[in-house]
This record gives C-alpha cells, sequence and structure tokens, in this order.
C-alpha cells in the first residue's frame, strides 16, 4: 500500500472513531439527571471544563466514584476542542455560564488567568498541595506572586512508541545508538512501511516531536541552565543542529506532513499503518482504546554523533491543573471536589484510567509500559524546554517552533533560519540571563 493511500485509508479510519465517540450511547443519562439522589440536603451540580474530549467518557466514571460519596454533589464534565479551550475558557470565567472548576494549563499559559482574577489561589483550599513536589507545582504558580493556583493534575513525559508487531515482522530491535535508529527507519521505508506518524499540520505538535527526537543532540537540562544563565540562546550551533536533525527525519514522515493532521497521525499508528510515533505519555490510554491488539513499546532516541550529551533523555513537565474560579457560585461544594481530586483514590484512578503520571504521593503505575515510561523519564530526565520556560510572554516559544517547523518542512526556511526565528520572537519579551 502506498503511504498516500495510507493515509487516505487513516483519514477515513479518523472518521469513523469520531463518529463513534460523539455518538452518545443509548442508556446516557443526561447531564444532572443523578442530582439529589441519594442527597438529605441541597443538591448542587458543579460544572467542570476540560480540553480532553478523548477523556469524557473516563472521566465520568471517575466522578461517579466522588459522587457515590458525596451524593449532593453533582459533577458536569463538559470536554471542549483542544485548540479552542483557551478562548473559551477565558470567556466562561469572566461571564455568568463558566465553570466552577477547569483544568487549567500549566507554567507561562497559566498566568493570563492569575493576572485576571479568574482562579483563587488554593494553599488555605487544599492543605494536601503542601505534600506535592515543589518542582510539579511549579506548573500551577502565580509567576509574580508564587501562589498555587492548581491542583496538579499530572506530569507527562516525550518519547517515541513502536509497533512490536511491524518491528518484529522486520527483525526490528529498539535502537541502542543513532545509527541503529537510522537504520531502521530506513528498513521500514524499503518495505513501504511509514516509520515515523507525524502530523505537522497542527503546529502545537512540531515541538513535541523535535524533543522527542532530539532534545539530547541540544543538551537537554544543561542547555536550559545555559539559556537561564545567559550563556547562549538559540542560535546555539547544537540548538540548530538539532532542527536540522529534525528536517533530515522528514523522508521518514507521511508525506506532505505539513497537511497531516495530529489526529491522523494518531490514526496511523493505531491502524498499524506506521511503525513509530513520536509523543507524549497522554497518548497511551488513546493508542490502547482506539486499537486493544496494539502491542506496544516505548523507547529513547539516542543522540547522533557530536551531540551535546552522550545519552538519550525523555522530555518532560508538569501538566494541566484543576482551578478553582472566582466567581463560582457553590464554593464548599466546589472546595470539597478540589480536595478529592488532591487525595490518593482520585490519583490512582488517573493512572489506572486515564493512564496518566498522577504527581499524588502514593499513587503507583500498574500499567506496565507506562512504568517504563516513568522508569525512563527519572533515569535521563529533560525538560519540555518551550514549554516549560517560554511560554510567559507573545509570542511563546512552542508558536514559534510549530510555525518555524511548519516552515521547514515546506522548504521555506532552513535550520539556522528556524533557529533565527525562534530566537527573535522571544526575544520581544526574553533576555538570556533575566
Amino acid at each position: 500500500m502506498s503511504r498516500r493511500k495510507t493515509l487516505a485509508t487513516a483519514s477515513a479510519v479518523l472518521v469513523a472513531l469520531t463518529l463513534g465517540a460523539c455518538a452518545p450511547s443509548a442508556d446516557s443519562p443526561e447531564p444532572g439527571a443523578a442530582a439529589g439522589e441519594g442527597c438529605d440536603g441541597d443538591a448542587v451540580a458543579l460544572d467542570v471544563w476540560s480540553w480532553r474530549t478523548e477523556d469524557v467518557k473516563t472521566y465520568e466514571q471517575i466522578f461517579d466514584v466522588f459522587e457515590q460519596a458525596n451524593p449532593c454533589i453533582t459533577v458536569n464534565f463538559q470536554a471542549h476542542l483542544n485548540t479552542e479551550y483557551d478562548q473559551i475558557l477565558r470567556t466562561g470565567l469572566t461571564g455568568s455560564d463558566g465553570p466552577d472548576i477547569a483544568q487549567v494549563r500549566s507554567y507561562g499559559l497559566l498566568q493570563p488567568l492569575v493576572e485576571g482574577g479568574n482562579l483563587q489561589a488554593l494553599e488555605d483550599v487544599v492543605p494536601a498541595l503542601a505534600d506535592f513536589d515543589d518542582a510539579t507545582l511549579d506548573g500551577s504558580r502565580g509567576r509574580e506572586d508564587g501562589a498555587v493556583y492548581g491542583v496538579p493534575l499530572a506530569s507527562q513525559t516525550i518519547q517515541v512508541y513502536y509497533n512490536t508487531a511491524i518491528f518484529e515482522e522486520h527483525g526490528l530491535e529498539e535502537p541502542e545508538t543513532w545509527d541503529d535508529f537510522i537504520a531502521l527507519n530506513d528498513t521500514l521505508l524499503e518495505h513501504d512501511v511509514t516509520p515515523l506518524a507525524v502530523g505537522a499540520r497542527n503546529g502545537w505538535f512540531v515541538p513535541t516531536v523535535h524533543d522527542a527526537l532530539t532534545a539530547a543532540q541540544y543538551g537537554g537540562a544543561d542547555f536550559q541552565q545555559a539559556l537561564r544563565d545567559g550563556a547562549t540562546d538559540f542560535t546555539d550551533p547544537a540548538y540548530v543542529d538539532s532542527i536540522q536533525t529534525l528536517k533530515d527525519l522528514q523522508q521518514y514522515m507521511p508525506d506532505d506532513v505539513t497537511g497531516v493532521p495530529y489526529t491522523d497521525a494518531q490514526v496511523l499508528f493505531t491502524s498499524e499503518q506506521a511503525a513509530m510515533f513520536a509523543g507524549g505519555s497522554y497518548e497511551l490510554a488513546f493508542f490502547q482504546d482506539a486499537n486493544p491488539d496494539l502491542d506496544l513499546g516505548v523507547f529513547q532516541v539516542p543522540p547522533p554523533p557530536g551531540s551535546a550529551l552522550d545519552h538519550p533523555v525523555s522530555a518532560g513537565y508538569a501538566d494541566g491543573s484543576w482551578g478553582l474560579s472566582a466567581t463560582t457560585e457553590h464554593p464548599e461544594e466546589a472546595e470539597t471536589l478540589l480536595n478529592w481530586l488532591a487525595t490518593p483514590e482520585f490519583g490512582q484512578l488517573v493512572a489506572d484510567e486515564l493512564k496518566q503520571f498522577s504527581p499524588i504521593p502514593g499513587v503507583e503505575f500498574s500499567d506496565p509500559l507506562q512504568q517504563e515510561m516513568w522508569d525512563l523519564y527519572q533515569e535521563n530526565p529533560a525538560p519540555y524546554l518551550l514549554l516549560v520556560d517560554y511560554r510567559y510572554g507573545d509570542p511563546v516559544g512552542t508558536d514559534l517552533m510549530g510555525e518555524a517547523g511548519q516552515k521547514l518542512f515546506l522548504g521555506d526556511t532552513d535550520a539556522a533560519g528556524a533557529a533565527a526565528v525562534i530566537q527573535d520572537g522571544l526575544s520581544a519579551w526574553w533576555t538570556p540571563g533575566e
């Protein structure tokens, strides 16, 4: 099957999956239908918003556990399209129809909500926050006041997933060197298998792929510290080389990669028409649900010769958290839910049902692949650089890399030009060493 035909098939599968995911089941209750059942007092319905449309059914099951223990509170979980969520949330929190509790972004993208007074600080509301790791809480802090505005939901890692059946069919193993990695890509291409399922039509995904494939090459945490110290900037030769590597690997991605949506790339992989997927740990539950027969493995990409680091790394970051609306009409009930969202019970449900790395102390990971991803990250961690440090101004680093990467794939710029776009854009609000 040709790669273009493969992509068309994947798009058709995506439509089928989307229709199936959107269609309500015949016995699905109306929102709030169970409100007050078993309640001896006044029943309250809390609106909880998220950008995770793929997790709706799972979250409904998770919140059923809370509702059983709190019969006077019903959770109406609503998920909005990821690419539209930030604007929808800002509007909702400033109006009368917004959520009581919302998943909020981390680091720099949290700041507009903090500065706008849309969220409440939570240290005095959720005592269990004192038990969280400080590095995890950093994703939920206001930059100016240092207060915590969210109960952390998950940490994420970035690595390469692979289809073990496809690897076995072609006699391939997890690469131990850069040459191994290139050789396995060449073998797959020779057998008309798309090696890397990448969708660059959605710019936000490009920096994820970049860090999955090249974080060790530019230096990971060492490069982050050099930027913070003012010792270098994004025109550093190691960073330029990493962008060039991304361009060099384009030959292993789908044809017309900038025309391929992220969701099509997911389907290429889950329909077993692509061998690898460079992405986040947050993909695991979706992959397993989309194709329960898919046998998965993960690995860190070995760095090419001459890289800043001589060992592979996994990039990682603190993902979203649960924020409390400053204008909720049900503060007591919302605080009850927020405190439950900080318990090991909820954290274990996140780990088991959503296959996410809950940062709540005491949570264990029962899925072997999930545990392997976490262990790889613990052994060789690196920051998802442009997300962690470079979303505190306008334009944000991930957007700059997304746009520059798209131009790189289209042949409209080279690696040095892409690096210059990132540096020049960030210079509007960031100075190395400050």
